[in-house]
This record gives C-alpha cells, structure tokens and sequence, in this order.
C-alpha cells in the first residue's frame, strides 16, 4: 500500500481484511510502497514522513501478524530499483501505455502533474516488486488484474531473452534423460502441444509429469526441474516466476457522499476514528433524495446506507430496514444506527491494539527492520540470479 494518507474503512474491506486471512496459509509479503507513492505526490515528502509507521501500525492494529508475514518498507531494499533498472532494458514502451489505470489516473488527478518517467513505468515497478520475491500469487481485485498480466508479460519475455544459456540444449536433454521413457514421451507430446496450441491444459500435463519427477526420481534437483520448464514453454530455463492473480472479492464501500470511499474525496470513515466522530459522519451521510421528509418514503437501493448496511448488518436489520424506509416508518437517522453502532464495535480492538504500538514506536520500528531484512535475503538472490543470467556477473 502507498502511505499517502491515514487508512481508513475501504481499504480494510477491500484488502486488509483478506491480507489477514491469507497470511495463515501463505508466505506473505506486505509492504509499504513509499517509491509508488511518490509517482503522484513526488512535491510532498512530508505525506510519506508522516503516515509510513501510521500506515503499519493500522497493519498490525487489525491483525497482521509479524511472526506470519514479512513486513517492509520499499525504498530500504535497493534490489528493487535495481530489478525495476534492468528489466526496463527490455520492455516495451507500448506495454505500459497500454494498462488501463495509466489513462484512468491521468484522467481523475488532473489535478497533478503526471507527465513523468515515473508515472509511466510504476506498473513496472509493481512488477519488479513481485517477480523479486518469485511469487506465486498475487492478491488483487478485478480492476488490478490487468498489472498482475503485465507482470506475467515482463517475466516470460525475460525468461525467454535470457533463460537460455548457451549449453541449455544439453542440460535439458540431460534432465528429460532422468524420466522413464514413457513419462519422456508423454512430456514431449505436452510440450509440442502447448507450443502449437498454447492450451493450458497441455500445459498442466508438461508440469505434473516435472512434479511426479520430483517426487519419484532419484538423483533429481530443482535446477532439473526449472530446465523442464522452461523447455516446456519455450522460453528456456525460468529465472523468473510468472504469478497468478488471487482475485478477491472487493465490496462496494460507498463514502459518505455516496461515491467511492476516498481519502482524496474527504468523504471517508478512518480505521481509528474515535467513536463521536464515526456517529457524526454517519449521521449526516447522503440519503435518498426522495426522503425529504420524514414522512416521505424512500428506496433502499437508491441510497449509499444501503450499500453500508449490507456490509455491516444481518438479514433481520435489512428486512427492518427496507420496511421501515419503503413505508416511512423509520428515520434516516433509525436506519443509520446500527450501521454506525457496527462500525464502531468493529474498530474497538483496532483501537486497543493501535494504541499499545503508538505507546512503544521502537516496536513498530523493530518490525519494520527485521521484515526488512528477512525481504532483503530473498531479493538478493533473485537479482544473483538475474545478473547471472543477463551475464552481469563479471
């Protein structure tokens, strides 16, 4: 996440919320993304002082848990200016102008100079941040898939420029030498119709015959095993992961005004508001223009309180609700309450954790250092191995 503001209810909703529950079964990566930050505040060092220790203690206040995933801070780990350096060597610049958030944001931030370098390859960076780590998944909503496939892009065409080494047609026989002759076959025949046909289901095969190996075959290494990839899809010896997107779902998290909950907006719920100002600001939440009076009655659909209550509130208070308001036997102010009253039990742990870190910000500083460091060992083996296979290694 980029610390440009304080967090506040869309971002748990949208990403924090699923962020905690895959930290149980994943090895997650979690970072503060202060080098993005600056691709659209660049003029305002001070947003990123103030709210990168902010942004991690909201982390931990709503239950990540540093024992379970590696925290860090972007910009302490050199290695990804570097990868992001090197694999703009060979990139094409139409990749980039094509995502679709690059024409979106310009349009939204006219308020912002955005005609920079920087701007223009942040997708790439995104990029270089995953494939550093060789990550398998990546855990987006729909409207970020389209990075997660230009980070797919970016690590095929690498592979397939320099995944080849010189002597890789030997080493790959060598490797398919390891198989029985029927499990060669069968990998030949996958390997010839995912190049024809690009089928996945090919693909799938060609995998779980390297898998079985692995499994069954003495003698065998993970260096065999990244061979019989890259011969399977062609693009040689795979120095970097091709991920997949781990769509999530991401609920619609109206703001006070009815528009999407933003900080940029000033219409938005913080983590830790304290609980006056989460009952002012739902309390004088945009309704249902048709509910003039109180007396007038309203459509549900039609109003943002809605959209708050099927995130927050049961089945009984949504029947209570949509009775109450088509027939005006309710108040508006009635059909907040239990929103705000949900939101506010909600944050009560939030608050609690978030004060015990405020009180001691060496601890948050700790966690900060030992993610980082733990980050930094894998990502400086990724780029040993991508300087070997660019022949940077002199």
């Amino acid at each position: 996440m980029r610390p440009t503001g304080a967090l506040h209810l869309g971002h748990y909703h949208g990403a924090l919320k699923n962020w905690v529950r895959l930290q149980q079964d994943y090895d997650c990566y979690f970072f503060v993304a202060d080098w993005h930050a600056l691709t659209t505040h660049y003029e305002e060092r001070e947003v990123m002082e103030r709210y990168v220790y902010e942004m991690v203690i909201d982390w931990l206040a709503c239950g990540l848990d540093p024992d379970k995933s590696t925290i860090f801070i972007q910009s302490r780990i050199p290695e990804h200016a570097e990868l992001f350096t090197l694999l703009a060597m060979g990139t094409p610049l139409g990749w980039l102008e094509r995502v679709p958030t690059y024409k979106d944001q310009i349009d939204k931030l006219k308020d912002r100079d955005l005609a920079t370098y920087g701007f223009l390859g942040y997708p790439l960076l995104q990029a270089a941040d995953i494939l550093i780590y060789k990550a398998s998944y990546v855990p987006v909503g729909a409207d970020q898939a389209s990075h997660v496939e230009l980070t797919r892009e970016v690590a095929r065409r690498f592979n397939h420029l320099y995944g080849r080494a010189g002597d890789f047609a030997a080493r790959a026989a060598g490797a398919l030498g390891k198989l029985s002759k029927d499990d060669a076959r069968y990998f030949e025949k996958q390997r010839k119709a995912f190049g024809e046909t690009g089928a996945a289901e090919a693909l799938a095969k060609g995998e779980g015959i390297i898998a079985k190996a692995a499994a069954n075959v003495q003698g065998w290494t993970s260096d065999d095993g990244e061979l019989l990839h890259g011969l399977l899809k062609g693009s040689g010896q795979s120095i970097l992961t091709e991920p997949q997107a781990l769509l999530t779902e991401t609920p619609k998290m109206p703001g006070l005004d009815g528009e999407k909950m933003s900080k940029s907006y000033g219409n938005a719920v913080m983590m830790r508001d304290t609980p006056e100002a989460v009952n002012k600001k739902i309390r004088g939440m945009t309704t249902d223009p048709a509910r003039v009076r109180r007396t007038d009655p309203g459509t549900p659909e039609k109003c943002p309180v809605w959209d708050l209550h099927k995130v927050y509130t049961d089945a009984a208070t949504h029947a209570w609700v949509r009775e109450g308001c088509t027939t005006a036997g309710i108040g508006c102010l009635d059909c907040k309450q239990p929103v705000a009253d949900a939101i506010v039990k909600e944050q009560h742990p939030w608050r609690e954790r978030a004060a015990a870190y405020t009180a001691n910000p060496k601890q948050v500083h700790w966690i900060v250092e030992m993610g980082t460091e733990r980050a930094r060992t894998v990502a400086r083996q990724t780029m040993k191995d991508v300087r070997q296979a660019m022949g940077l290694n002199y």
